[in-house]
């Protein structure tokens, strides 16, 4: 795979760069606070003991998360502002439908949930990945620090999730 540099446009600023982190640590916010606030009610559509304990567990990583997310504002003095998250709020609750009522096999609810919640630790993964980047450009170790432990908890709930899925398939 060949990858194509545009050389004639100048590198981003650090002020450009800055903004580009903020906007987008706006939309894992809103991301992160609507997964606080619908995991809950995942969780009470799940069948199997295995699984409710791993959305349990989702739930308190989130919520210490939420509060990294917080500590990274405070260290670039910036505040949450809400931006658009559309995508990511439509995902959750195509997510949130597809478990819907209670389906005739708990077992396929159950793989519903996993589905998603796969998903949602790929979705979480990928743009963690991309912000520890731009964090590391930004020279901002303890703000990278801060993402690398959220992504850790996020591909170790992937890892969770895979091997839970495992047994329904």
């Amino acid at each position: 795979m060949h990858i194509i540099h545009n050389t004639s446009e100048k590198e981003l600023e650090p002020q450009e760069l800055k903004q580009f982190f903020v906007s987008h640590l706006n939309r894992i916010y809103c991301a992160k606070s609507q997964l606080e606030q619908k995991l809950p009610v995942i969780a009470g559509h799940v069948h199997a003991n295995d699984l409710r304990l791993a959305v349990a567990q989702t739930i308190d990583i989130v919520t210490v998360q939420i509060g990294r997310l917080e500590e990274i504002y405070a260290r670039l003095s910036a505040s949450y502002t809400p931006e658009s998250c559309l995508g990511l709020s439509g995902f959750l609750d195509e997510a949130f439908q597809s478990i819907g009522p209670p389906l005739d096999r708990p077992s396929l609810q159950d793989m519903s949930i996993l589905f998603y919640m796969r998903n949602i630790s790929s979705i979480e993964m990928v743009s963690l990945e991309v912000m520890i980047r731009v964090a590391d450009k930004l020279n901002a170790w303890k703000i990278t620090e801060l993402l690398r432990e959220s992504y850790d908890e996020a591909r170790q709930n992937m890892a969770l999730f895979n091997s839970l899925a495992s047994a329904y398939i």
